[in-house]
């Protein structure tokens, strides 16, 4: 994939050079610290506000960490395919009457706090619509080679177009259509749309990068082998066979190999949005 020397989003929060805070007390003391300060006639929000952004960035008593070559390497690369993720959909969305707002993109490593709540590198990337920010501990890139056996830049950018693919199906309301019905359905049930939902993000990245080769000529002979093989191996089917041995239908929320490497491909031909409806289709 070509994308070296391209620009790179402005909207990236790379928390991975954070270290462990500064202690002031921690937990209950922290509390216990804030209940002295009232007593004393002081503020303690100021204080109990001043404590959580010392355990979100690294202060005097904590040592930044040093990113690697390759760390570094990876975090110039994701940001590049972040901002042709802004690219193309700002015109995309311009073609339509419509304004693109623009998510973050969070570099983290091991675990990280989110406005879903807090999570960890084995969560894999995700999309948080509570802060629309996508979060992704570029570790997992290595996992997607070594042991799924999904190597490659092109691989990596549909990961990425993928989780972004989620932003724009939360700005078009998708995403609360979904969540509505999980209110009003059993787990099983629930199931099949968020399925429904996970297709079109992989619909969603097709597209983008239908767009964006269009754009800045980014592929390569053998990037869509790459992609179709990230495709295949995160389906839950094979997943499921993987981890377990065997499959449970019933239990698939994100789509079999099968599906997901037919919606990916289908964006990625024909960069139609209209074709992308996944919750009309009769058959997945």
């Amino acid at each position: 994939m070509r994308w070296k020397g391209r620009r790179q989003s402005e909207n990236v929060e790379d928390r991975r050079t954070m270290g462990r805070p500064a202690a002031v007390g921690g937990g209950i003391g922290i509390v216990l610290i804030a209940i002295v300060i009232g007593l004393l006639g002081g503020n303690p929000q100021q204080f109990l506000q001043q404590a959580r952004q010392n355990q979100a960035a690294p202060g005097p008593g904590g040592e930044p960490a040093e990113l690697t070559p390759e760390e570094q390497e990876a975090g110039e690369f994701v940001a590049t395919v972040f901002a042709d993720t802004e690219d193309v959909w700002t015109r995309l969305f311009a073609d339509n009457g419509l304004d693109y707002r623009k998510p973050t993109l969070v570099l983290f490593k091991d675990h990280v706090r989110s406005g879903c709540g807090m999570a960890s590198s084995g969560t894999g990337p995700f999309y948080c619509p509570a802060d629309q920010k996508v979060y992704l501990d570029t570790s997992f890139f290595s996992q997607l080679s070594r042991q799924l056996g999904a190597p490659g830049d092109f691989a990596q950018a549909y990961v990425v177009a993928h989780e972004v693919g989620h932003h724009v199906q939360k700005l078009l309301g998708y995403t609360d259509q979904v969540d509505k019905i999980r209110q009003q359905v059993p787990e099983v049930e629930y199931n099949k749309y968020s399925v429904k939902l996970e297709l079109q993000a992989d619909f969603f990245a097709g597209v983008m990068l239908h767009h964006a080769d269009r754009m800045h000529n980014i592929i390569e002979r053998g990037d869509i082998e790459e992609a179709l093989t990230a495709a295949q191996a995160i389906g839950d089917d094979t997943l499921q066979r993987r981890s377990k041995g065997y499959v449970q239908p019933e239990t698939f929320n994100h789509g079999t190999s099968e599906q997901r490497v037919r919606w990916f491909s289908k964006g990625l031909k024909t960069g139609d949005l209209s074709q992308g409806d996944t919750f009309g289709a009769e058959t997945l």
